[in-house]
């Protein structure tokens, strides 16, 4: 049977927990999948220096957490692999424009199977399966297929392109072998295991600048946990973890 003193104790133990986990102030981050180890970084570091900050991260396709914000999933932060996705949130007044910036940059390359002999974009047309983010959802994927387009062999990969939801995918279809290679990353190629390897970096004169923009969300910008955190990611301790992680600053 349970002492008086020690239940009374317990439940004020519980109420304690309950009133803790009340006050934690919750930020909602939706963040581009290449990011993942950066954030998790940024955010289980921020957390330590302030432990009434509680995070819930979402990572995916810029374009499918974009339409996610459109649709009303909660957000305070939103970094996109690109800049149009950010545009489409601000042409429908759900970012505050005023905090747009750029996060990070990156380069895209192609991986695959240590043993395979490409080295140029060319070359691509000798494989029989190859791994791209879907264009329609994933920046990797669009400045992939721009690079295609402008070194002219699109028609030539058409039936060979295999679609993958994010970034991340790519890299594991290259890496089990279900794919001769894919369009990734640089940052992510740098952390496949020895399955996968950069097997040449794509020229940037064939598509724009990977871009990382940043903003607020409306919402988020009336948070001020969420405003605090945002402006640790413009930090130079921030910065530092970026770089540590292989994404150019500037």
């Amino acid at each position: 049977m349970t002492h008086p003193s020690i239940k009374m104790l317990l439940t004020v133990l519980v109420v304690l927990m309950l009133s803790s986990t009340a006050d934690a102030a919750e930020i909602n981050l939706s963040v581009a999948a290449s990011l993942r180890e950066v954030i998790n970084e940024l955010s289980a570091g921020y957390a330590r220096k302030n432990p009434g900050v509680m995070f819930v991260k979402n990572y995916g396709a810029s374009g499918s957490l974009a339409k996610q914000i459109e649709n009303g999933a909660p957000a305070d932060i939103f970094i996109s692999a690109n800049l149009e996705w950010m545009e489409y949130l601000k042409n429908r007044k759900l970012v505050d424009d005023k905090s747009i910036g750029a996060f990070a940059y990156n380069e895209l390359v192609f991986a695959g199977r240590p043993d395979l002999t490409v080295h140029s974009l060319s070359d691509l047309v000798k494989l029989d399966r190859i791994a791209i983010g879907s264009p329609k959802s994933v920046p990797a994927g669009e400045y992939a297929m721009e690079a295609i387009r402008k070194a002219g062999i699109d028609k030539q990969l058409e039936k060979k392109l295999v679609m993958a939801r994010d970034v991340r995918e790519c890299l594991m279809y290259a890496e089990r072998g279900e794919v001769d290679g894919s369009f990734v990353y640089k940052t992510d190629a740098l952390q496949a295991g020895k399955k996968a390897t950069i097997l040449f970096i794509i020229p940037q004169t064939l598509y724009r600048r990977v871009t990382y923009p940043m903003a607020l969300t409306v919402s988020g910008s009336t948070k001020s946990e969420a405003v605090a955190f945002f402006r640790f990611l413009q930090s130079t301790e921030a910065r530092g973890v970026v770089t540590k992680h292989g994404f150019p600053v500037q």
